[in-house]
């Protein structure tokens, strides 16, 4: 008994010792590995003049936009332009029920991964609109407003096969390769101006009065757009993501001091995993109009389905 016993004994130290080599081995691997792509693939912070940024967002904004409308229904239209880039612009706009001389303008931006229909529908292939956005245009339908919407780059209708939004987002975070990600959402920003110069032509929109409404991505693209675009008078930010400088070309707080005049209304979580509180402090700061307010809500990055309401006071018309 006491020979298998130390057979068994010894046996089991083995065992012990083979794991605990196989462990270190593991450990060792894992840190070369995380050591070789912090050095080499994570993203770097490379600041950028203000002005040197600002120069990416240029355009040729003289040519004439003409936007080709499908009826859907009466007041809601699908529709598709040219872009800065000849790229084809897919987006839909419904006129309010009450007719004016001038409607007051809406335009709404999604959140990541959704296309503009969710700013007239509760569900979307049988996925729920979370982000309550659909309330949102109905709330503006009721205050007169027209309200416009249309698909970021690599978004709904303008999707690539063979460059998925995830592969986009992997290469960003997995391999510290920013160049489709930012120009994905510079792109989106300019086929907003070109939106804008169509609005501009049109007689009977109110070019004194345009807002935009965007959530998560859309709160991200909708600051950079009011900072770099005049025309836009009210600017509703939901739960826009903090980018530090390692995207520093899209990141809002390269932009935000250009806000002077406009209304600001941004609207953030106290649990936010896209931004924390001393981030969100730090972007209401450096907003330099002083039309501003904040609106802090309970909870992470979807908002409780009521906060909607507190939109009521910026988009009365």
């Amino acid at each position: 008994m006491t020979v298998w016993w130390f057979i068994s004994n010894y046996i089991t130290n083995k065992r012990i010792d083979m794991i605990r080599k196989i462990g270190m081995i593991l450990v060792i691997t894992f840190a070369l590995v995380f050591g070789y792509w912090y050095s080499f693939l994570a993203l770097d912070e490379i600041s950028m003049e203000q002005a040197e940024i600002i120069k990416q967002y240029q355009y040729n904004s003289e040519q004439a936009v003409e936007l080709i409308l499908t009826e859907i229904e009466p007041h809601l239209f699908t529709f598709t332009y040219k872009s800065f880039d000849q790229s084809i612009v897919n987006g839909q706009i419904s006129y309010p029920k009450n007719q004016a001389d001038k409607y007051p303008v809406l335009i709404g931006i999604s959140a990541m991964g959704r296309g503009y229909q969710r700013w007239w529908s509760e569900s979307f292939k049988g996925r729920p609109t979370v982000t309550q956005v659909n309330k949102i245009t109905e709330l503006a339908d009721k205050n007169g407003y027209v309200v416009i919407s249309i698909d970021a780059r690599y978004h709904g209708k303008r999707k690539n096969p063979d460059r998925t939004l995830r592969s986009i987002m992997n290469d960003l975070h997995f391999f510290g390769d920013k160049t489709d990600y930012e120009a994905m959402i510079k792109n989106t920003v300019i086929d907003h101006r070109v939106l804008l110069d169509w609005v501009s032509q049109q007689n009977n929109l109110d070019k004194s009065n345009i807002s935009v409404v965007g959530y998560s991505m859309g709160g991200q693209i909708g600051l950079i757009l009011a900072s770099l675009d005049q025309r836009i008078s009210k600017i509703i930010s939901i739960v826009p993501p903090y980018l530090d400088d390692k995207t520093a070309l899209v990141a809002p707080k390269n932009f935000i001091s250009l806000l002077k005049n406009q209304d600001v209304l941004l609207l953030t979580a106290d649990d936010d995993e896209n931004a924390s509180k001393s981030e969100n402090d730090f972007i209401f700061k450096h907003i330099s109009t002083p039309k501003k307010e904040r609106i802090v809500f309970s909870g992470g990055h979807i908002l409780p389905d009521n906060y909607v309401d507190s939109l009521s006071n910026i988009l009365a018309n």
